[in-house]
């Protein structure tokens, strides 16, 4: 897993629309980068739209929000309309970008092995550089948490 202090992979990814959302559109801005196992799931969608509800409150701090999953594109833009999410959600459908960022795990079910993306969320500054890692998230709170340390990282 990308580690604080590592760059920003290159890299260029489908968004709900099928349009290319390149590593060097996030140069300028903080970014909210997270990634979560699926669309219309309960701790997916709970996740995204705490994000949704703090996303004004991000905007107003410079920080862009962006959701990666390996849902596809019309996965993405049902679950955006659903919950009138009001960012991007990139769709990883090869895992590329999970593997850059080391999300894509071995996991565990009812004693069933199998690959999956690890909930996490990577904070990224203005230059490209991570600030900040949650691994094994826990949605409850989660957003709080990322609001915080974007405002420490800001003061």
């Amino acid at each position: 897993m990308l580690k604080v202090s590592d760059k920003l992979p290159t890299f260029s990814i489908p968004n709900q629309n099928g349009e290319a959302v390149n590593s060097a559109d996030l140069k300028g801005y903080w970014t909210v980068l997270y990634f979560y196992p699926k669309d219309n799931t309960p701790g997916c969608t709970q996740e995204a739209c705490d994000f949704r509800d703090a996303n004004q409150i991000l905007k107003n701090l410079g920080c862009k929000v962006l959701g990666v999953s390996k849902d596809s594109t019309q996965s993405h833009t049902n679950f955006i309309r659903k919950y009138e999410l009001p960012f991007d959600l990139l769709s990883d459908t090869t895992g590329e970008l999970c593997e850059k960022f080391g999300v894509w795990i071995e996991k565990s079910m009812y004693g069933k092995k199998y690959f999956g993306i690890q909930r996490a969320t990577f904070l990224i500054n203005p230059d490209g550089q991570i600030t900040n890692v949650w691994e094994k998230v826990s949605v409850k709170n989660h957003t709080n948490d990322v609001l915080k340390v974007l405002q420490e990282n800001l003061s």
